[in-house]
């Protein structure tokens, strides 16, 4: 893993505590262990205990910020699921690529699923329809993956092959989701939302134990906001997302951390390409 500068010895003893990784996606299924990739504003590959693949929000080859070795959809490995929380290109990305590469579905909001179906991206086999409050289990009763709400918006851009014209249409509302493990590990990848109130009924209800939270400020919560959201949901561990990538996301971990203040929250300011077991 790179370590910048900016890091404090004590949370680079902290990663090595949680035993960062650097192996194939098989080690989590060999030690017991979750294993959670970030290659870069929203999108994240975990790997589960028996070695279940699922990869949320793909913007992944036009991502400025993923590292070049992961550009490859092939670099992914093998893929069982794919979660996507809107339709904004930054998240739904390579999302129909992917899926008929793994022939693994794409599940997002219901708007989103019957939009990539009515325009041609994907086949209805590969675009379920869920929404929020749904709990499904497509890889076994084991992992549970929840939808939850975001605060955010979700139009599709789509260039019309005919035309060669982009086109505005319907993706759905905006979600997070809630992803328990066959060990009882939950990780809550919150989308790009900004702060509301029922954040803290999230925390409460679902407990999860790490989050996945945009700090980047203008078009998702400032590490300020993002902050005042760790504290509602009050997980054990907090990876920040979404910043750095284009000029508008301006937040930063160190403004994040510096918001939090004394809390018992670790946070893990890792950069895209960095692994993390669990």
């Amino acid at each position: 893993m790179r370590h910048g500068s900016r890091w404090p010895a004590a949370c680079a003893l902290l990663l090595a505590a949680l035993t960062l990784a650097a192996t194939a996606p098989s080690t989590s299924a060999q030690s017991g262990k979750i294993e959670v990739l970030w290659l870069g504003q929203s999108a994240t590959r975990i790997t589960s205990v028996s070695g279940k693949v699922i990869v949320i929000d793909p913007f992944l080859t036009q991502n400025p910020k993923t590292p070049p070795q992961w550009k490859s959809l092939d670099a992914l490995g093998k893929v069982d699921l794919i979660l996507v929380t809107h339709a904004h290109p930054d998240h739904l990305g390579d999302a129909p690529a992917l899926a008929k590469k793994n022939n693994a579905p794409v599940w997002g909001p219901a708007g989103l699923a019957n939009t990539l179906v009515a325009l041609g991206p994907l086949p209805a086999e590969l675009a379920p329809r869920m929404n929020k409050g749904g709990v499904i289990t497509p890889l076994g009763p084991d992992i549970k993956i929840t939808m939850t709400r975001a605060e955010h918006s979700s139009e599709m851009v789509w260039k019309n092959p005919a035309t060669g014209k982009d086109e505005v249409h319907v993706g759905g509302e905006p979600v997070g989701f809630i992803v328990e493990l066959e060990n009882g590990f939950k990780l809550y990848h919150m989308g790009d939302t900004g702060v509301f109130g029922d954040m803290k009924w999230i925390g409460e209800y679902y407990k999860p134990d790490l989050i996945l939270i945009p700090i980047g400020g203008h078009f998702v919560m400032s590490p300020r906001d993002a902050a005042v959201a760790t504290e509602m949901i009050k997980p054990k561990f907090a990876i920040p997302i979404h910043y750095g990538t284009f000029p508008p996301l301006k937040g930063t971990p160190q403004e994040y951390q510096q918001a939090l203040g004394t809390t018992s929250v670790k946070v893990f300011p890792i950069d895209p390409g960095d692994k993390l077991t669990f």
